[in-house]
C-alpha cells in the first residue's frame, strides 16, 4: 500500500512556497493530499485533521505556516505522525524569523522537523525519505534522485572548468 504525505498550510497565500513540496513529491511518485488547515481560523478542522490523519493512510505531514506559525506544532501535538514544518516568510512576518522560531523551538515531547525558511522542496524530499525507510520503491526513487543531483553537479563543474 502506498503511503500518503499530507501537505497542509495555514492559507492559500502559502501555496507558492508549498508548491515545491508538491512538485518534488509528484516527481518521486509519492501520493499527496493538499489542504488549507489554519490553526487560527479553522481550529476545529486542525484538531480533527491532527487527531485522525494516521487513520486515513497518511504517513507524514508537511505543515507550512508564516507569521506566528502555530500550525506545525499544534498538529504535531495532536498527531502520532512525523511532522515537518516549513517556516514561510509571509507578508506579516519579521523577515521569517518569527516563523522559523515558532516552528523550531518546540517543547520536549512535541518534535517538529524543521526545514529552512521557504524550504518546502527539502520538506518534500525528507517526507519521501521517511516513507522510503519502509517502502522500497520510494527509497529507490530517492536514490535515483540523489544520483541525478550528483550528475548535475558533475556536469556543471565540467562546464565551468572548460569556461575558465
Amino acid at each position: 500500500m502506498n503511503k500518503t504525505v499530507a501537505i497542509i498550510m495555514g492559507s492559500t497565500s502559502d501555496l507558492p512556497v508549498m508548491q515545491d513540496a508538491i512538485d518534488v513529491l509528484r516527481e518521486l511518485d509519492v501520493e499527496i493530499l493538499v489542504d488549507v488547515v489554519s490553526a487560527h481560523r479553522t481550529p476545529e478542522k486542525m484538531f480533527e485533521f491532527g487527531k485522525t490523519a494516521h487513520k486515513k493512510g497518511i504517513a507524514v505531514i508537511i505543515a507550512g505556516a508564516g507569521g506566528a506559525a502555530h500550525l506545525p506544532g499544534m498538529v504535531a501535538s495532536l498527531s502520532p505522525l512525523p511532522v515537518i514544518g516549513v517556516p514561510i516568510k509571509s507578508s506579516n512576518s519579521i523577515d521569517g524569523w518569527d516563523s522559523i522560531l515558532s516552528i523550531l523551538q518546540m517543547p520536549g515531547g512535541v518534535p517538529v522537523a524543521t526545514v529552512a525558511l521557504n524550504g518546502a522542496k527539502n520538506a518534500g524530499i525528507l517526507a519521501a525519505q521517511i516513507i522510503g525507510a519502509t517502502q522500497e520503491d520510494t527509497r529507490n526513487k530517492i536514490i535515483k534522485y540523489k544520483e541525478n543531483l550528483k550528475e548535475k553537479v558533475d556536469t556543471a563543474a565540467a562546464q565551468m572548468r572548460k569556461d575558465v
